[in-house]
């Protein structure tokens, strides 16, 4: 089985991710397309070089890679992807034949974290209007995507990860309720800028306190994103 997870960036969506790429039977894929983004919009991300230099920039080897046979010869394999790197150019007509998922965290949430480590944050990089564009683009398809949210899984793990499961058809295996710390085989280039929460992490957190308190462009980016969360936001499960 091939696992497509979709998700904006600071979303659990690394937490996930291991959770996965913890069962013996399943192997990760982590971000496949960030290459491709960066190239093709030359955006100044930490690390950018780096990023370009460890991945393929051509959406088609991508895809092809994705659509091909799972690594290391295992039953499964799930692909974190970042909707924000769907951008015009990358094809979406190969994600048939998948399991999708679909990603939440508050926006509040998401925006006040990504801006700590990237200091322009716009709507286009938090991946709310990318989101709800792809599970319009997974419904036309015949697809039918799970759509979760991060605080369910925090308040739940074991619950939410079975309901999880159960839906896209794979069995229950305990492993995914914890990892390792530190670093994992298949964690991209920019981990070294992005994961250091969550390679000090055995397990997923618990749930989080109250909202962020952001004023200013921060405010605004988090009320242009909260339409695009609450639509997904009806059809999440548990």
């Amino acid at each position: 089985m091939k696992i497509a997870c979709w998700s904006g960036p600071r979303n659990l969506s690394t937490a996930m991710m291991y959770a996965f790429g913890n069962r013996a039977d399943c192997a990760a894929v982590d971000e496949p397309f960030y290459a491709a983004y960066l190239a093709r919009t030359g955006l100044p991300h930490p690390m950018r070089d780096a990023v370009l230099a460890s991945q393929s920039q051509d959406p088609a080897q991508v895809i092809a890679d994705l659509t091909g046979p799972v690594p290391g010869g295992l039953p499964h394999v799930y692909h974190k992807h970042m909707a924000q790197h769907m951008i015009t150019g990358i094809p979406r007509d190969w994600m048939g034949g998948m399991a999708h998922l679909i990603l939440l965290r508050h926006p509040a949430r998401v925006v006040a974290s990504f801006a700590k480590g990237y200091a322009h944050t716009t709507l286009d990089d938090v991946g709310f209007v990318q989101l709800a564009g792809i599970y319009d683009d997974l419904l036309a398809q015949g697809l039918e995507p799970v759509v979760v949210d991060s605080a369910d899984i925090r308040r739940a793990p074991e619950r939410m990860l079975r309901l999880i499961c159960d839906r896209i058809g794979l069995s229950w295996d305990p492993a995914m309720l914890s990892w390792p710390a530190g670093p994992k085989p298949f964690d991209g280039v920019w981990a070294a800028h992005w994961y250091g929460a969550v390679h000090g992490s055995t397990w997923f957190a618990g749930p989080e306190g109250a909202l962020p308190n952001l004023s200013g462009d921060l405010a605004g980016l988090v009320e242009a994103a909260m339409p695009f969360y609450d639509r997904l936001a009806a059809v999440r499960i548990g």
